[in-house]
């Protein structure tokens, strides 16, 4: 059946937008882009123009697959030319009144058989498939940023998704050279479920003045190789994508676990969002020069020093890694996701050298459980280990 599909459509062209056009065109596939006006298809145009030449100039295409990938892709503000639309992706705002705009206009133009497919981060997918005549074959398509870069796509099934749906956007995934990692729908899904509260615990950390915002993340990038520390990735996502997934989890589970930080909160409300503010937990591009050179000075609290001191027997690396390794535990007892496809998706989705459960078995569950309880004694977190971790420490018989 995928191999018969050849024309897909995709309704959005922002960044992320652009960058699924890209990967499905360099696919193979004929692609028509669609936008609101005309300045916004030619900022998509930028987009897609800018990513294919850099490709190759950096000597990853030839000069003639990438005139080919540009002959595949037509941009237009009409979303009536997607009426012979094999497979359609929408990448709009986060804003379910947008989203019910264009699955409105799909569902009435799409033929009859074209599966319709969602990149909502923190949307109900199931919300999305009943704004539509055919919730069967409405799946998420959750794809990660830089698209064309990033190698995991997270399938996303509601209880009206058929099962050839879900089969076919999982064949689909793979034909454009992506990973995929089926789960069901389920605020933050996999990646963002673990990838968000972890980064949330940081911007805690962080306000609690345990540590500097260096200390932090240099203390995750040492212990677990991770790309970058977690403000770092704050800033990178936006802190307004961050806290619109906390609340999300908070909705969805409303416990102590998922309830963003004050501080988080307080950044967004300020415009602080990251770099394309210029400023978030660090500054970007002009702003930068005020704090070039600068670090913060390492807080001076009590708290702070008997865990720069190691005086309550676990450090800074712990206390955010272990509650990140529980979660990924937790998603795994719960039955949502495999072991497998929980490491898949952080290995793939946000660049982890070892997912956290393949690090959680490393470290031993009996340590994750011990530094958790010991931050809890502490004050500094209100979180239990989950029934996995607690169950796993039991049966190594050091608890």
């Amino acid at each position: 059946m995928v191999q018969e599909f050849n024309k897909v459509g995709v309704v959005g062209l922002g960044t992320m937008g652009a960058g699924i056009v890209e990967v499905f065109a360099r696919a193979g596939f004929a692609v028509t882009g669609v936008e609101i006006d005309d300045a916004a298809v030619e900022r998509g145009r930028a987009h897609i123009t800018g990513s294919l030449g850099r490709a190759r100039d950096k000597g990853k295409i030839s000069q003639e697959e990438h005139d080919t990938i540009l002959g595949r892709i037509a941009l237009t503000t009409d979303r009536e030319r997607l009426a012979d639309a094999d497979f359609a992706v929408e990448a709009v705002p986060e804003r379910l009144e947008i989203k019910r705009d264009v699955f409105t206009d799909l569902d009435r133009i799409c033929p009859p058989g074209t599966i319709l497919a969602t990149n909502t981060s923190s949307l109900s997918v199931t919300e999305i498939a009943a704004l539509t005549d055919r919730p069967s074959l409405v799946v998420g398509l959750h794809f990660f940023n830089p698209a064309p870069v990033m190698k995991l796509v997270e399938v996303v099934t509601t209880p009206t998704t058929d099962a050839q749906t879900a089969a076919v956007a999982e064949e689909v995934a793979k034909r454009i050279g992506k990973t995929p990692v089926c789960v069901g729908d389920r605020a933050g899904f996999a990646a963002n479920a673990l990838l968000v509260p972890y980064i949330n615990d940081a911007v805690a950390a962080y306000e609690r003045r345990l540590a500097s915002r260096e200390e932090i993340d240099a203390a995750m990038t040492g212990a677990a190789g991770l790309p970058m520390g977690p403000l770092t990735l704050a800033d990178l996502v936006g802190l307004d994508v961050c806290l619109a997934v906390m609340d999300v989890l908070w909705e969805e589970f409303r416990t102590p676990r998922y309830a963003a930080a004050p501080l988080l909160r307080r950044m967004v409300a300020a415009g602080l969002l990251g770099r394309k503010t210029g400023r978030g937990f660090y500054a970007y591009g002009d702003q930068r020069e005020g704090e070039a050179g600068r670090a913060e000075e390492p807080p001076q609290g009590p708290i702070a020093a008997e865990l720069r001191g190691g005086g309550l027997g676990f450090g800074l690396a712990d206390l955010l890694l272990a509650p990140h390794m529980d979660d990924a535990l937790r998603m795994v007892g719960d039955g949502y996701a495999t072991a497998v496809d929980v490491d898949t998706a952080m290995r793939f989705g946000c660049g982890y050298p070892k997912g956290p459960v393949e690090l959680a078995e490393e470290r031993g569950a009996a340590d994750v459980d011990r530094v958790l309880r010991a931050a809890a004694d502490a004050g500094l977190a209100s979180y239990a280990p989950s029934p996995l971790t607690a169950k796993a420490a039991r049966e190594s018989g050091r608890t």
